[in-house]
């Protein structure tokens, strides 16, 4: 199948520009800041490194054989791809045992920059934002109008749409879900089995944003929203009309939110409950399917801040653009507000 973002609604509406992506992995880079500040003492190695073409697997791969250690004694917070250099952080299970060589590691792929120690490991979740540099090449078409779209993105922010890293090459991992709750698909590996799953339930909720982002209410009060803070998970509903005028919403301080699609109450109730219900009537495949693995139901925000964007011309065809985002929030979702974006190398999600 096409990569099932192609047609997803445009907050801003579709691009007036074109420009090649990851023409090289220096054009996109990522730097991960952790939510604390490791202690310097621990029986778990932090290790930050800086890695390129390689995806976050094979590295924990790498660490665990040097230090000679267990998989499950590999931790990282996030995911980041091959084609990319990303600055990224691991820990290592050391239980008693000093720290090998870590610098032997180093070659033009993979660098150690900084080695140190943590009482516990590493868990997914554990990040405090990603920063990113990524330079758009080959672009054409309107540039003020993408500077006049850069101007709205900071201040506006976009759909928080999962990206398409999250299906795999042409949907591949969307497939495999439905053919696995088809059950014509058989998957002992649980990671692998909770990948298929995670695409199914990403696709649910970027149905459900798309079809906001289409109405105009992906960044404004419905009856019934259930809202996200900014800065943590914690949410609540309301059934406050009087909060469409809460000043933390226009400071994109608070977001409303969709589902997660899973087994419980989705939360929202009204209005924004019966979008809801409308955009996944065509899903139940894959709704029914999250419910009987067993998922929980839970919210994501509709609205993504783009944190300290800023954005100059590189040459006559190129533009640098520096921002940050929450954990768990694709750059993708901002880059396809900005231009039609093509990838000159797909790159290999992990």
């Amino acid at each position: 199948m096409p990569d099932p973002t192609i047609k997803l609604a445009y907050a801003f509406g579709p691009p007036q520009a074109d420009a090649v992506i990851r023409a090289r992995p220096e054009d996109f880079e990522v730097e991960e800041l952790l939510r604390f500040e490791p202690t310097g003492d621990g029986e778990h190695a932090y290790l930050s490194v800086r890695k390129r073409g390689l995806n976050t697997r094979a590295v924990a791969q790498m660490l665990a054989r040097h230090a000679g250690a267990r998989a499950i004694d590999i931790g990282f917070a996030g995911m980041k791809d091959r084609n990319a250099v990303a600055t990224q952080w691991f820990s290592v299970g050391l239980a008693g045992r000093g720290d090998p060589d870590w610098h032997a590691l180093n070659d033009d792929a993979l660098k150690v920059l900084l080695a140190t120690r943590h009482e516990k490991k590493l868990r997914p979740g554990q990040l405090m934002q990603n920063r990113f540099r990524i330079t758009l090449r080959s672009l054409r078409g309107d540039r003020e109008g993408v500077k006049a779209r850069l101007d709205r993105i900071g201040s506006e922010g976009v759909p928080n749409y999962f990206g398409p890293q999250r299906f795999g090459r042409n949907g591949a991992n969307l497939d495999a879900a439905r053919e696995l709750f088809q059950g014509i698909r058989q998957v002992r590996d649980r990671k692998l089995k909770g990948i298929y799953l995670s695409a199914a339930r990403a696709h649910v909720f970027n149905h459900v944003l798309s079809a906001r982002v289409a109405a105009g209410s992906w960044n404004r009060t419905l009856p019934g929203e259930v809202f996200m803070f900014d800065d943590s998970r914690s949410r609540f509903p309301t059934h406050d009309e009087d909060l469409a005028a809460d000043p933390r919403i226009e400071k994109l301080e608070l977001h409303p939110t969709g589902p997660l699609w899973g087994k419980g109450s989705p939360d929202a109730a009204g209005q924004a409950a019966d979008v809801e219900r409308e955009a996944v009537k065509g899903l139940s495949d894959l709704a029914g399917g999250l419910e009987a693995a067993g998922f929980k139901a839970d919210r994501r925000a509709l609205r993504l801040r783009v944190v300290d964007l800023d954005y100059r011309h590189s040459g006559e065809d190129a533009v640098m653009l520096t921002f940050a985002l929450r954990p768990g929030a694709f750059a993708t979702a901002v880059m396809r507000e900005v231009a039609q974006v093509r990838e000159q190398r797909s790159a290999q999600p992990d």
